[in-house]
């Protein structure tokens, strides 16, 4: 093994590495002291020559070096790379019970940074989203191959995080058989059908697992709304838990086809409207129709995908939960999400709770909502919490 370039860091700047945070920004740096290339393994020392970390370079990113470990007798190689992967995916053997959708491996929070790993039934899908992960990717099949026991690899690397990292986009089939979508798989007694060749993320939104669960508990006699529902996910689970009625808004012509042959494979025959729509405009129609739901929820795309997105976020976040709180009937409950990073928790709820003021009722914060445990997060790594909610309880 070569011996590795060496990033010395500016005097001060060890101290989110002192405290393992994963990332490592260029204005940190000092200087290089050796030759890397993108996705080189490097070692990361303080300005006095102290051992820090080990990383992965990448020369086009602000994120100049995502980092691997925090042991110095722990450089990377193929066995750590099988030894990582092997407990990352042990960590989730006991959600098999439950689901046959599972994120066996997720980024930060697994201590593999840019990569992210799902698992539909026989299929994994892969995202390599960093030049460390790039630069291992071979290894990284092999080993998920040898762990899972599953021979189909779909890669999905086309998110725009991996422009930043200077690696065009890639799909396709990785190893083994091309899929054969859709896949169909189950979730807490729910049969779903994910597209992973064109489905949003990697085909299904795994992460919300939790939170359908909660919805189908509270379902039973109640008239939903799902605004942003894609492929239906909450809507079924909504169904399934014995919802009277429902309504389900989405853009997308194609996701509503899906949701509609979904609700046929799981024979729930209550009665459900499916309306392709604005959902602005939409909870607008809705309104003028005096209509009242017991259950809303929504799951709105990403509204503020940087920090510079914020005011423009706030604004879209507060008007969709305003429009939402005036369909809801007394006693009735707010599902409520952003999936935007850049959005806090705090900022969420001071945005909610503003919107609630502005709505004229009077609501109470039941609890937070958040991803399943297989999407965790790193306590080191708060930006890896990325998926928020809460759920609020109109009490006139």
């Amino acid at each position: 093994m070569s011996a590795p370039a060496t990033l010395v860091l500016r005097p001060g700047k060890e101290r989110s590495l002192e405290r393992r945070h994963p990332w490592l920004y260029a204005g940190a740096i000092a200087r290089v002291d050796g030759v890397c290339g993108s996705g080189d393994t490097v070692r990361v020392v303080a300005a006095d020559g102290r051992f820090l970390a080990w990383g992965a370079f990448s020369p086009a990113s602000t994120i100049r070096a995502r980092l691997w470990t925090f042991r110095e007798a722990e450089r990377p190689d193929e066995d750590w790379f099988f030894a990582r992967i092997g407990a990352a995916i042990a960590r989730r053997a006991e959600l098999a019970s439950r689901t046959s959708a599972v994120r066996l491996i997720f980024g930060e929070a697994d201590h593999l940074p840019g990569l992210v790993v799902d698992r539909y039934d026989a299929q994994l899908v892969v995202q390599f989203m960093s030049a460390g992960v790039e630069r291992w990717r071979e290894v990284i099949a092999d080993a998920l191959i040898k762990t899972t026991g599953l021979g189909d690899i779909h890669e999905r690397s086309d998110a725009a995080s991996r422009s930043r990292e200077g690696l065009a986009p890639r799909e396709g089939c990785l190893r083994g058989r091309p899929v054969q979508a859709p896949i169909e798989v189950h979730e807490d007694g729910v049969r779903y059908q994910v597209d992973v060749l064109a489905g949003h993320k990697t085909g299904f939104y795994i992460d919300q697992r939790e939170n359908r669960r909660i919805l189908g508990g509270l379902a039973e006699g109640k008239r939903l709304l799902n605004c942003f529902c894609y492929t239906g996910g909450f809507t079924l689970a909504a169904l399934r838990g014995g919802a009277l009625e429902a309504v389900s808004v989405d853009s997308s012509a194609e996701a509503l086809a899906q949701a509609r042959r979904q609700q046929d494979l799981n024979a729930l025959k209550a009665p459900s409207d499916w309306v392709q729509a604005d959902v602005f405009d939409a909870l607008k129609r809705l309104h003028a129709q005096q209509r009242q739901f017991d259950l809303i929820v929504l799951d709105p795309p990403k509204f503020a995908p940087s920090v510079q997105h914020l005011d423009r976020a706030t604004r879209a976040y507060k008007q969709l939960n305003l429009a939402a709180l005036r369909l809801l009937a007394p006693q009735g409950r707010l599902l409520t999400f952003s999936c935007s990073g850049a959005v806090s928790v705090d900022l969420f709820q001071k945005v909610v709770a503003a919107a609630v003021f502005d709505a004229g009722v009077d609501a109470q914060m039941l609890t937070r909502l958040a991803a399943g445990e297989d999407h965790p997060m790193l306590m080191t790594h708060p930006e890896g919490e990325y998926l928020k909610g809460l759920m609020l309880r109109r009490t006139e």
